[in-house]
């Protein structure tokens, strides 16, 4: 599938409800040497299981992959395809084994390596999940001094660079962002960016890494208080901390989508104290249990809240979900 793809395109292939005598032959043709251009080779003699997809856009293609251990090879021959994309392959969960240059590098959950699509290269893909991504050559020479070099090179995964990139791209792909037209560009100018920001240490970015640097810090940081919400003692100051920022900043990004940080949280304990109240086992719990559990240590300002949230109180709705029922 070509990098400059004009529209958003996704492309599923699953051996799932295939006869097992086709599986192979199929998974080789159709998806080896039709979508990703590769020679696949299984690696045990058990029925061959295979779940992929692949998003491609303009800069930017996506693949995950599930299923059996197999051998992806790139030769010489398939480099006919023009392909001088880098790719950013990430091993979650799982182990893969990547050959490139003579080069050997092995991956286990969480880490993650670049390799050239215009060169040989062997990905041998060990049971788990395994995730990648390629960008144009041309856009990440515009912000790193040699991509030849950062070729098969392991990238820490420790990284607040990295750590950074892979938030915003969970989040990227959970909200969806690239089939929404006006947000493509964007975001795939972002990705650019902090894929450049976590394969070297000093890329030379223009103004838009510091866009960003700041769309990965604000999804990062919505992502935590997503995570601890429940957590009484959650505060700005808390979060902040363990995103390695400042209090000031954190509030800075939050405003920045046009809500603060306690509306966040507020919204985030109401949301699911509402589903606790509705939920099948819903005349089982005290609502000032319910309230301690979603994060409120005061159950009269959960009440207040509650009703300003839902125009009613949390016994009035639980009454009407009951007489519903």
């Amino acid at each position: 599938m070509p990098t400059d793809a004009a529209n958003f395109a996704s492309h599923r292939f699953s051996t799932r409800d295939l006869p097992e005598r086709i599986r192979l032959p199929l998974w080789r043709e159709h998806f080896g040497r039709c979508v990703v251009h590769a020679d696949i080779e299984p690696l045990s003699n058990a029925p061959i299981q295979a779940d992929a997809s692949l998003q491609a856009i303009q800069g930017l293609r996506m693949l995950a992959l599930k299923g059996t251990s197999m051998r992806f090879e790139r030769s010489q021959a398939s480099l006919a395809d023009g392909d001088d994309s880098v790719g950013i392959i990430f091993c979650s969960p799982g182990r893969s084994q990547l050959s490139q240059r003579c080069r050997q590098v092995e991956l286990r959950a969480g880490d993650a390596i670049a390799i050239l699509h215009s060169e040989p290269a062997s990905v041998i893909y060990v049971d788990g999940l395994q995730f990648g991504l390629a960008v144009p050559r041309a856009e990440l020479e515009q912000r790193v001094t040699n991509v030849e070099s950062l070729a098969m090179q392991p990238i820490g995964h420790r990284t607040e660079a990295f750590r950074l990139f892979a938030t915003y791209l969970k989040s990227v792909l959970k909200a969806r962002a690239l089939t929404a037209p006006k947000l493509r560009h964007t975001v795939v100018t972002h990705i650019h960016d902090l894929v450049a920001l976590a394969i070297d240490e000093c890329p030379a970015l223009g103004e838009s890494s510091a866009s960003a640097v700041v769309a990965a810090r604000h999804s990062a940081a919505l992502d935590y208080i997503t995570a601890h919400f429940q957590e009484p003692g959650l505060s700005v100051q808390t979060a902040a901390r363990c995103q390695g920022i400042s209090p000031r900043y954190l509030q800075r990004l939050m405003a920045s989508s046009g809500t603060s940080f306690t509306e966040r949280l507020n919204e985030l304990r109401l949301q699911r104290a509402f589903e606790l109240l509705t939920g099948s086992p819903a005349g089982r719990q005290r609502i000032s249990d319910i309230a301690l559990e979603v994060g409120f240590s005061d159950v009269s300002h959960f009440n207040r809240l509650f009703r300003i949230r839902f125009g009613d109180s949390p016994r009035g709705v639980r009454l009407a979900r009951k007489a519903a029922s």
